[in-house]
């Protein structure tokens, strides 16, 4: 089942409309975050699933989701390919 408004990029609850993606037209994407996504194009083309683990395991140690970073990495590494930008 997938997740509404959460990105599925990067896996961010997107909660105020500013954080929405744009798609090419420029309507919002309730798919991607407006980190991931803009102008129907992801930001970083070339990054791979483990790149965005690097990118957000520090954000889910300073939010307190995991006491370190081999937990993060551990917990994004179960959850990522459970998006739909990762999912095979």
């Amino acid at each position: 089942m997938e997740r509404q408004n959460v990105c599925q990029s990067c896996g961010m609850e997107m909660k105020e409309a500013q954080l929405f993606g744009t798609e090419a037209n420029g309507t919002p994407s309730d798919t991607y975050c407006c980190y991931c996504y803009k102008n129907g194009e992801f930001e970083d083309k070339n990054l791979t699933m483990q790149g965005m683990i690097d990118i957000c395991a520090p954000y889910l140690v300073d939010a307190g989701d995991a006491k370190d970073l081999n937990e993060a990495e551990a917990i994004l590494n179960d959850y990522m390919p459970t998006l739909k930008r990762w999912a095979k």
